[in-house]
């Protein structure tokens, strides 16, 4: 009998477990479940971090796991809201960065994370012919486009050899022609075939693609090959505002205006449907390659903030996520949470009137349930620990409640040794037994003071005033962020303090400035979610891994002074606070879950 390795040159190999990805058609014998096994490449979407800024015809350059988006409309219809905004995609999340010199949308991109271009654009007074480089820092001045213009193609190529071809120009209408980039000066090309605008674009300066575009709405495809246009394969549909990545023999067309959620496949001959993604939108951005893929913001018809990825892999990518729970049982603000996503924790708050409120609550990742109250009710209350040994300290109602301390022994809670200096919104973290409490108000808002499971003890000053921060951590690894500064005045902080049980130092800026927020998680692997921002309330997570900061999944419900709790960002829950004013308390519960991967292994029949 013929061996597979006699046909195939390799040996089948006994495994107990399942192996680390590796590549797809991977083949081995599963000892354990008595089945043989290989390694699938599936194409799918899946959730990123949000933008920071929502916003739609917005330029787009870089990778997956190295994207930029800059400029766009941040507003409605054909308003004034235009941004000069550029942020930085890690492959998970966003983060601010230098703005463009000239705020605008609808331009042409192209390029790296760290060496991109963005030219053209409709600007607040006028359409531009305005082009500028980016350096992964900042936005310098480059030589104008031959003809200002706005609505054409995304663009293609790198910062020294880039494309830039059709788009609108007003009292003229749509035009046909091509200037190329040489990192100093446009020159003017041949025009392309089919007068349009609106269109998808991806691939190089002498291999390059457009698809799509309006108007009318067209499946039209052109390559163009650094000299001539030449009309190929159309799309499957027309569409319009689609966004491109990829190279002219193995690229995408995907979302656009009408509002679709197509995915298509070109192989330098013909296109073919894949995944569809997960939310319809058109005039998103795009950028990478045909197997992995970053589109962020568009319009929904809303202006939208969403990030997808698309994988086409042996790895299954699930996105990060708020879920849905049940509710708690007393729909509060300004109260605390400890303990885990399957063992939380809640206690204290303000009810509106007719107060403060002394109420407990456990969950258990499904449902909450009532305990004994705290001994005295207080709000903007402070705390740490978990469900069975829980602290309380800091609260807020009136002066002489500013110090009090109480423990919670899973049962009920029990009198301890005042703190030493008295305040309320407060940090908090660590464990009962070996505690910190950090700023807080009257003030002084830097004090930092340690708790041993007995008393307190003070320890060195937060590195500047704040109160109502987010907090987490241990007594020796702790972190601090966000919070209303005090010095020189109340503003709103995106400062973020790491802990190593004696000193604080500085670690990465927020994504932006915040208050009201909660922090739950490590100091290396932390997830900070609700909270104020200037104007409104926050709904998107941000991720912490101990050196910076991006965004993550939104809740659904934004809120500020509202409880959680984990012990890694991995996850974490949110509940009850504020929805923005009195009574405005929530009583929701949601879930978080941050993004994972897992090889995708297929069992194969013994036929």
């Amino acid at each position: 009998m013929t061996t597979y390795k006699e046909i195939f040159g390799k040996q089948v190999k006994n495994l107990s477990s399942d192996p680390a990805n590796d590549a797809e058609g991977q083949i081995w014998f599963n000892t354990t479940s008595g089945t043989f096994k290989s390694l699938l490449a599936t194409a799918a979407w899946s959730s990123g971090g949000n933008l920071t800024l929502a916003r739609r015809a917005v330029g787009g350059a870089g990778t997956l796991t190295a994207g930029l988006a800059m400029g766009g409309k941040a507003g409605p219809g054909s308003g004034t809201a235009m941004t000069s905004a550029t942020e930085e995609y890690n492959g998970v999340g966003w983060v601010s960065s230098g703005a463009l010199g000239t705020a605008r949308y609808a331009g042409q991109s192209a390029g790296t994370q760290t060496a991109a271009l963005y030219a053209s654009g409709n600007t607040t007074t006028a359409v531009t012919a305005n082009s500028e480089e980016y350096n992964g820092t900042a936005w310098t001045e480059g030589n104008n486009m031959n003809t200002a213009r706005f609505l054409g193609s995304q663009g293609f190529g790198v910062q020294t050899a880039a494309v830039g071809v059709a788009g609108y120009v007003p009292g003229t209408g749509n035009v046909l022609s091509t200037e190329e980039y040489d990192g100093s000066s446009w020159s003017n090309g041949n025009n392309m075939n089919t007068n349009r605008r609106q269109m998808g674009a991806f691939g190089i300066l002498t291999a390059g693609v457009i698809a799509g575009g309006s108007s009318p709405t067209l499946a039209a495809v052109e390559e163009y090959d650094g000299t001539n246009w030449t009309s190929v394969t159309s799309l499957p549909v027309a569409v319009f505002d689609n966004a491109c990545s990829g190279t002219q023999t193995d690229g995408l067309s995907f979302l656009g205006n009408g509002f679709t959620t197509n995915t298509f496949k070109y192989d330098g001959t013909n296109w073919t449907a894949t995944s569809s993604a997960g939310t319809a939108r058109g005039s998103s951005m795009g950028a990478g390659t045909s197997t992995a893929t970053l589109a962020a913001g568009g319009n929904t018809p809303a202006v939208s903030s969403l990030t997808e990825e698309f994988n086409f892999s042996t790895t299954v990518t699930t996105g990060a996520a708020w879920a849905s729970s049940n509710n708690v049982n007393t729909g509060r603000r300004a109260l605390w949470g400890a303990g885990t996503q399957t063992a939380g924790l809640i206690f204290g708050g303000y009810l509106g009137p007719p107060g403060s409120s002394a109420d407990t609550e456990e969950y258990n990742g499904t449902s909450w349930s009532e305990q004994n109250n705290l001994n005295t009710a207080g709000y903007h209350i402070s705390g740490t620990g978990t469900q069975t040994a829980a602290l309380a300290f800091c609260r807020g109602a009136s002066a002489p409640l500013f110090k009090l301390t109480e423990e919670y022994n899973g049962t009920s809670w029990s009198e301890q040794n005042d703190m030493g200096t008295g305040r309320y919104i407060a940090g908090g973290f660590g464990i009962q037994t070996a505690a910190v409490a950090v700023g807080g108000y009257p003030g002084p808002g830097i004090a930092t003071e340690h708790y041993d499971g007995s008393s307190w003890t003070a320890s060195n000053n937060y590195p500047t005033t704040m109160y109502a921060m987010g907090s987490c951590g241990t007594q020796t690894a702790g972190l601090g962020c966000g919070g209303w500064n005090q010095s020189p005045a109340n503003n709103v902080s995106n400062i973020t303090g790491e802990y190593d049980g004696t000193n604080w130092t500085t670690g990465g800026s927020m994504v932006q400035a915040i208050n009201g927020g909660f922090a739950s998680g490590s100091q290396t692997d932390a997830v900070f979610f609700g909270g104020n921002i200037n104007p409104g309330i926050m709904t998107q997570a941000t991720k912490y891994d101990g050196t910076s900061w991006v965004t993550s999944a939104s809740l659904a419900t934004g809120r500020n002074s509202l409880a959680g709790g984990s012990t890694s960002g991995a996850s974490a829950f949110a509940a009850a606070g504020g929805v923005g004013g009195s009574p405005g308390n929530s009583n929701s519960t949601e879930e978080f879950t941050a993004e994972t991967t897992a090889a995708n292994v297929e069992t194969l029949t013994t036929s």
